[in-house]
């Protein structure tokens, strides 16, 4: 079996992020990205996912933590892009519901090579530790672009935004799991014969 691992560096004017992927692995995770609340829901998505996920970033946090944020999220989008291949022999589809004490959160992933994201977390908070609450849609939307996936993620009830944006990434990473897993086949799972 061929390893489906990736290495990714993004250097911009405004952060320097390096990235480790194998998405066959244990959920290992070493995250340093200077957000705590980032790292947390990071290291979450590899841990239930099963990736083994190693991400340092330098960010111009003396702004914001928006850039830090969305270039972390595209340097594993174009991660896991690059790990899949021309996606042979995946499941490609995954679905996932993820509860967090009183908050749902529901993802489907398709594996489809049309990035497109609908997020709906309604997070009521301005901030969450260091992370704003608009960026942790943001993350999830960018992870869709970069890795070229359809992502729908839904919080369907709960009153803790932190438990809410968690069950979100852990009911992602779970979906996650599921459309990447190998079927057994050597086909491309698309009527297309590409994804």
């Amino acid at each position: 079996m061929t390893p489906r691992t990736a290495s990714v560096q993004r250097k911009t004017a405004e952060t320097d992020v390096t990235l480790r992927l194998n998405i066959d692995g244990a959920g290992a995770a070493e995250i340093r990205t200077g957000v705590g609340f980032l790292d947390h829901l990071l290291t979450a998505l590899a841990r239930h996912a099963r990736f083994d996920l190693t991400l340092t970033c330098i960010g111009d946090l003396h702004v914001d933590e928006h850039h830090t944020a969305e270039d972390c999220a595209l340097a594993l989008g174009a991660a896991l892009d690059q790990a899949l291949g021309d996606r042979r022999g995946v499941s490609r589809f995954g679905d996932a519901f993820a509860p967090l004490d009183e908050a749902l959160a529901r993802a489907v992933v398709d594996l489809s090579g049309r990035p497109f994201a609908d997020v709906r977390l309604d997070l009521r908070r301005d901030a969450l530790g260091a992370l704003a609450c608009e960026n942790v849609a943001h993350v999830l939307r960018s992870l869709a672009s970069a890795a070229r996936l359809t992502l729908h993620v839904d919080v369907l009830r709960g009153e803790n935004d932190h438990h809410k944006a968690e069950a979100a990434f852990k009911a992602t990473s779970l979906a996650l799991r599921r459309a990447v897993a190998r079927d057994g086949s050597d086909d491309v799972p698309s009527t297309k014969g590409v994804l």
